[in-house]
């Protein structure tokens, strides 16, 4: 069974939030991360990454992977922090209207970035990241 301490959780949900995947390897008890392939597509992995990729794949059972949001959920998480936090009408029109283009993280980060809800909304997902992490947590202990 899969138990993570405070400090592992912190680890592990910053480096999603800085676009890495990780793994725990759990007879080791220890915790190794790599950028996210789907975000940097001529990465070129390490020696030390390649090995990693390949310890996995040879016993997929002894490691746990954590991965970050599905696009449409960071959507839903960008909506939900609108519906509960933002009062201003004409700001929360400008985020919804950020959430509809192409590049909606960017454009909503753009337009929080400028707000007074900037330190609210690090917060807000900060929070939502680690809810993820113990939510994977909770699927691979079920999974077992």
């Amino acid at each position: 069974m899969l138990t993570l301490t405070t400090e592992e959780i912190d680890l592990i949900t910053s480096k999603l939030l800085k676009g890495m995947v990780c793994f725990y390897q759990l007879d080791k008890k220890k915790i190794f991360y790599m950028p996210d392939d789907e975000d940097y597509f001529d990465y070129d992995l390490t020696p030390e990454e390649e090995t990693l990729l390949d310890n996995v794949e040879e016993s997929p059972e002894n490691y746990a992977e954590f991965t970050k949001l599905e696009p449409s959920q960071e959507l839903q998480m960008m909506q939900d922090f609108v519906d509960r936090f933002v009062n201003e009408r004409t700001l929360a029109e400008d985020l919804v209207d950020a959430l509809a283009k192409p590049k909606a993280n960017t454009a909503f980060k753009f337009v929080i970035d400028e707000s007074k809800y900037k330190k609210d909304w690090s917060d807000f997902r900060l929070s939502r990241y680690k809810d993820w992490v113990l939510e994977l947590v909770d699927s691979f202990n079920y999974a077992e």
